[in-house]
């Protein structure tokens, strides 16, 4: 005779606990189980030609009889699985599921708000609406000869003394020796506001100039090419109009829906 210690280690089994978990599993599903037409599924012509067609696209190839039968029997397994789990409401308290659902209503409010392109009259609107978004930037192309701070005792007074001497040698330099056309934004990024800010305030030159400080030490700069803020034509920023508009519309689409579906509701707060 098990003692009630022996039951208790028994009934920690993992093995104990799994048949256990699926025999709650089935009893719920039989109890919960609808009529035949909920247990119908259907693998028509035109999920076989998806399922194809999804194959194809990721292999380059069909699939062979043998390959098209798996993916049906996938097919079948995942619809089984997906229809046992709604009819466990096991969807239901699932933050995840929660938001994927809220994610494709989402979708699906953008799609029917882009599905018609708009028209060349639209676009040219909204560009000349937001003129200041498709504004270049003033852009600098230059040169520089970087001289460390690690390396050096005095970085700067060594840069200094370059200025005059054309043959002095700065330090080896993990970026570029080189820019082109970088705003000063880009400029910024890259060695920091202090050097893009100084740099911005030069004038082009054949010779060096400097030295500018950076977030990594001292450099000379020879300022090739400095161009002004542009407004480019809208012929060059039509794909990217074409795009914000898009954006936009699908933004105020979505907006425009939860509005509608907010006064339908009532809410209560404590």
């Amino acid at each position: 005779m098990r003692t009630l210690g022996q039951v208790r280690n028994r009934l920690k089994d993992p093995l104990i606990v799994f048949l256990g978990l699926g025999a709650v599993l089935f009893t719920a599903a039989s109890l919960l189980d609808g009529d035949a037409a909920d247990r119908a599924i259907d693998v028509n012509a035109a999920e076989v030609n998806r399922l194809t067609q999804q194959w194809s696209a990721q292999m380059g190839r069909s699939p062979t009889a043998e390959e098209l039968e798996g993916l049906i029997e996938s097919f079948i397994q995942e619809e089984i699985y997906f229809r046992e789990a709604l009819r466990l409401s096991l969807d239901q308290g699932d933050i995840i599921v929660r938001r994927r659902l809220v994610q494709k209503l989402n979708f699906l409010t953008e799609d029917i708000a882009a599905s018609q392109p708009p028209s060349d009259a639209e676009l040219r609107a909204f560009h000349d609406a937001n003129a200041e978004r498709y504004r270049l930037p003033a852009r600098y192309s230059f040169r520089h000869r970087y001289f460390s701070t690690d390396r050096r005792a005095n970085a700067q007074a060594d840069a200094e003394a370059a200025l005059v001497n054309p043959q002095a040698k700065g330090d080896p330099f993990m970026l570029q020796r080189a820019y082109a056309e970088r705003s000063e934004r880009a400029v910024g990024d890259l060695f920091g506001r202090q050097f893009a800010e100084a740099l911005a305030q030069l004038q082009p030159s054949p010779d060096w100039q400097g030295p500018l400080p950076s977030a990594y030490g001292w450099h000379l700069v020879k300022l090739e090419q400095a161009l002004p803020q542009a407004q480019p034509p809208f012929a060059e920023v039509a794909s990217r109009v074409a795009a914000d508009l898009t954006a936009k519309r699908r933004e105020d689409a979505n907006a425009a829906y939860y509005e509608a579906l907010r006064s339908r509701y009532e809410v209560r707060r404590p």
